[in-house]
Formats: C-alpha cells, structure tokens, sequence
C-alpha cells in the first residue's frame, strides 16, 4: 500500500459492528486509512474500548450525530462529511453494511464525485420496514466496487442491473475477524470460570434491534421467552444499553432479573462466550455471520433476515412469540453430535482473506488511470 498517500482513503463509520468488520482492512491500508467515525454509537461500552482491543487508530470524530434520530445523524453526518472531503478530499472512500454513518459517507462520496467502496454489498431482506434495508439499497446505487460477500448477493445485485463490472465477490471479512479475535482456549476457559459457566452449559442471548426492543409489549415476550429457555439451561445476556433504557423504562426488570445480565462484552470476550454456547438466541445480523465461523447452533429472532446463507445450516428464524423456545429446545434437544457436526461445517463466508482482496480494490481505485476489474475469488470456505 506504500504508493497510496497517507490518509488518501477514508474509511467511515459509525458502529461497533463496523469496527470489528474494517479492522482488518484499516490494518492493510496503513498510513493511508483515514478513520473517519460518526458516532452513531455513542456509547463507549460499544465503541470507544474497541479501539485500543481491535489495534485502530484514533478515528476523526464527528459530534452531534450520536443518539439522534435517523434522519438527523443522516443530516448531520452528511454536512460534517461533506465541509471535510471539501478542505481535504480523500481519493476514495470506504464504507461497510448498511447503517446511517456508511449512508453518509456514500452520499458524500457521490456529491463529491469521490470513487466509493462497498464492503458486504448485495444483502437484502426484502422487508421494507427495516430502515437498513433501505440503507444498503441505497449505497449499492452510488458505489462504484461493490464488495459482495458471497455469490447469492452477488446474483441479487446483477437482478437489480448493477453492472457485472461493479461487482466483486471478496467473501465477507468477518471470518477473518473471528479467527484474529477468538482468544486462545485456555484464556476462554478462564473467561468462562470467572462466570461460573462451564462449556456447552448455558445459552447466550443478544437483544437490541427495534422490533424487538421498542415495542414494551414485543420486548415483554422476548424476555418471558428466554426466561422460559433459562428453566433448562442459564442464559447469559450481554446488555445492550438500549435494551436496558427500553426495558426499565416498560418496568421490565424483573424479567432481566430471571437471567444472567453482563455489562456489554468486548469483542474478544463475546466470541469467547460464543464459542462455548450450547445455543446463541440473538436479533442480531453480525452473530448470523460469527456462528457460522465458531460452528454453533442460532436461534434468529427477526421478521426477516439479510444473512439466508446462514439458515441452511447453522440457524433457525423465528418471530417474538412462543416459537422461540421451541426452536431453542429444538436445537438444544439435538446435543453434543450436533454441536461436532456444526463445528465442522465451513462457514459460507468465505476462506479469511477478504480484507486483503478488499484492500486491492482499493488500491485499484485509487489509481484514477487504473480502474479496478472485477475479482471472481474462488472463495472455498474454510472450517473454524
């Protein structure tokens, strides 16, 4: 990467989900990445302790974004992004998913005719209700390299008449972030003891996504279901901060007193958790992705989900409602055999490596004589 300028390429975000996913490519770019962080979240539990565990340097920040509603972090983000690509335009921007801070930074990147990067492009749900949706629709539009992450996307963006040659299928760099932030055995077996759980003992749950969160009646259901899962193993709960907020204020807590609250895991510390789950029950679309790397078993619990590749194997989706213990004793009725039998599936990701093909694209577009061509990866899965 040594011909590109230093802080050429701006990489923007805004997530701690993004963190962890462009980490690695940041990490390639060196001194040409130019962090630029919206701060959509603007909770340090999930996102400032990311920095210093995940090796990044310090992003730019920008203020008066964080905490707002969608359409003033988009507003607000737009008009910082936009004042700084004016004094100091980047030769290509970057960004990742589908979330109100990567908008932006694809909506800047075209009034300023910037060359754009989209990394996981392709992913649909086909709900319209979800606001991401209409994010990542959006941004496949206005980018000039869509990074797809597997094939199906690839397929969906060429139906939607995206130009082959815009396409370019990396795999998805989340692998990669599993495997250089999964600690070593004998430090998660630690990490488990200082919780009192043994391997393969407890169910983990995740729960932050609106449907599920901001209705107190939809969040009342949820929780009563995974108390109803804790009668036949523990579950631990990382704690979201919107998910408490939400249920303290519905005069939830008794049904978080039934489980096993944490405060918000580092990343490390969550794949450890992970890793060990007899079942994840989670609303999450990272953890889609990450259990088919650590190879367990994921109830879903959305009323759609962009990530179809990981249902065949891995995971089961259900709404907020009775179903999402009957898929948990489902899974969990299936025992030790399935837990080997998934942890030697390859995930449908792809082989680790996206980031370093990512990072030639980059390297291609910043080169205004060169345009990038299309990479056909073979992108064999490889096993945890």
């Amino acid at each position: 990467m040594s011909f590109l300028p230093d802080r050429s390429v701006a990489v923007v975000l805004g997530t701690r989900p993004e963190l962890v996913k462009l980490a690695e490519l940041v990490r390639l770019l060196g001194p040409a990445a130019r962090v630029v962080h919206t701060g959509q979240h603007f909770d340090d539990s999930l996102s400032g302790d990311f920095l210093d565990e995940l090796g990044l340097p310090e992003p730019e920040y920008l203020t008066g974004v964080g905490g707002r509603p969608r359409a003033v972090q988009v507003a607000e983000a737009l008009a910082a992004l936009d004042e700084r690509f004016a004094a100091d335009p980047p030769l290509a921007v970057v960004v990742q998913g589908d979330t109100n801070a990567a908008l932006s930074g694809a909506l800047v990147a075209n009034a300023r005719e910037i060359p754009l990067v989209h990394v996981e492009a392709g992913l649909r749900s086909h709900d319209r209700a979800m606001p991401e949706e209409h994010n990542r629709v959006l941004i496949d539009r206005l980018a000039d390299v869509l990074c797809a992450a597997t094939p199906q996307n690839r397929s969906l963006l060429l139906d939607e008449g995206v130009a082959d040659d815009r396409i370019s299928v990396t795999g998805n760099t989340v692998v990669e972030a599993v495997h250089d932030h999964l600690p070593p055995p004998r430090e998660r077996a630690r990490l488990l003891a200082g919780h009192g759980l043994a391997p393969d003992g407890y169910v983990l749950a995740t729960v932050h996504r609106p449907e599920n969160t901001d209705d107190p009646a939809v969040l009342a259901v949820v929780l009563r279901e995974l108390a109803e899962i804790n009668r036949e193993l523990p579950v631990v709960m990382p704690l979201h901060p919107r998910t408490r907020a939400r249920a303290e204020a519905a005069g939830l807590r008794p049904l978080l007193d039934e489980l096993t609250v944490l405060a918000p895991a580092g990343y490390g510390a969550f794949l450890a958790l992970a890793r060990h789950a007899a079942l994840i029950v989670s609303d999450s679309g990272g953890i889609q992705e990450e259990t088919t790397v650590l190879g367990r078993p994921l109830v879903v619990v959305r009323r759609s989900t962009e990530r179809p590749e990981a249902l065949t194997d891995f995971a089961d989706r259900v709404e907020p409602g009775p179903r999402i213990e009957e898929a948990a004793h489902r899974r969990l009725a299936a025992g030790p055999e399935e837990l080997r039998r998934l942890g030697s599936l390859p995930s449908p990701y792809g082989d680790g490596t996206a980031s370093r093909r990512i990072a030639d694209l980059v390297m291609g577009l910043s080169r205004p004589s060169e345009p990038p061509a299309a990479v056909r990866a073979d992108l064999t899965p490889v096993a945890a």
